[in-house]
């Protein structure tokens, strides 16, 4: 098991893990402004799908995340290396395969939680969604799912991520400090402060302050993107080894970066004007994640919650031995999906 102040990675083999997720995550929520009803909930949703992965999963995991805002909110990603299900939304309503515990099977998860969603392959596994609020949050344009792992036996991240909309556009950041550990948490997160106090900057230029930023430092590769929907462009830039791709119905695009190591040498900045469609993912993660992914492998899951998306990205093509980073960015869609 690991914490950090806003993520719990909690491996789930047997029952006694269950209860310690609980109490983490419990927790967690009342840092959050969670008061003691809106907690509980948290509770039994966390119980429930804990529950579900001792029963049904060969190696199951719980990612536990706080999420930023005005109002104080949590996510739980169950990631189940299990069979699958093939007609995973059949068993949601009456669900008892959790009988027995605090709230009587993934139906709780679905009443409890304010958004829920899922997706199963077979022989895969399934990956479920839950997200709760202290208050019910503002409306959004765009949804961003993020995975952020250290590597095994690392207390922080090395990794860093970054997003928030601006103006109308969305800016999207993330950073691998070199190495692993607190000096390259350090440097990452130094990285990300240049963009999380300059959102109207464009890519090319945030690169460019963060370069100078990390001089001294360890030194990173990052990669940032702006998502301008009214323009129908994505403008990326990037430095070192972060991954960004374009996945959309019927194709994709990876995105481009330039070699070089922030805070020691850069060859060359260049911003790569993208179009944008409405329907599209975009996808940026660091090297802890293998690059062969392809989401044409997962029926229906370009169109889910992209916290399910960087879900399955991690939970199938983590390398292990890495700390790893995975955003997906869209257009908000809807709830019924």
């Amino acid at each position: 098991m690991l914490a950090t102040d806003d993520l719990l990675v909690l491996p789930i083999a047997e029952s006694t893990q269950s209860g310690e997720a609980r109490r983490l995550s419990v927790a967690m929520a009342r840092r959050l402004g969670f008061d003691e009803t809106e907690a509980g909930k948290v509770a039994i949703v966390v119980t429930e799908l804990s529950s579900n992965l001792v029963r049904h999963a060969s190696r199951g995991e719980l990612l536990v995340r706080s999420l930023d805002g005005a109002v104080g909110g949590i996510e739980i990603l169950a990631l189940d290396h299990g069979p699958g299900m093939s007609e995973l939304a059949m068993t949601l309503p009456g669900d008892s395969s959790t009988k027995g515990t605090a709230g009587t099977g993934l139906g709780a998860v679905t009443r409890l939680a304010h958004t829920f969603a899922a997706h199963s392959t077979i022989p895969a596994g399934t990956v479920l969604l839950a997200r709760m609020w202290a208050q019910s949050p503002g409306a959004a344009a765009f949804e961003v799912g993020a995975v952020a792992v250290p590597k095994p036996r690392e207390d922080v991240c090395g990794d860093s991520w970054w997003a928030a909309e601006h103006d109308r556009v969305c800016t999207v950041a993330v950073v691998d400090g070199l190495g692993h550990g607190p000096m390259a948490f350090d440097a990452s997160r130094r990285a990300i402060d240049v963009v999380r106090l300059n959102p109207g900057w464009s890519p090319g230029r945030l690169v460019e302050a963060a370069h100078e930023a990390l001089r001294g430092s360890r030194g990173a590769a990052i990669g940032v993107a702006r998502v301008a929907p009214e323009a129908g462009t994505v403008t990326f830039a990037g430095v070192g080894n972060i991954e960004g791709a374009l996945v959309w119905p019927g194709g994709n695009k990876r995105l481009v970066s330039h070699n070089g190591t922030l805070g020691h040498e850069i060859a060359h900045i260049q911003e790569f004007v993208d179009r944008w469609r409405g329907d599209a993912l975009l996808v940026m993660h660091s090297d802890g994640l293998g690059m062969h992914w392809n989401l044409d492998r997962y029926p229906g899951l370009l169109m889910k919650d992209p916290s399910l998306v960087a879900g399955v990205l991690y939970r199938d093509f983590n390398r292990g031995y890495d700390d790893t980073t995975v955003v997906v960015v869209c257009q908000t869609r809807g709830a019924d999906r």
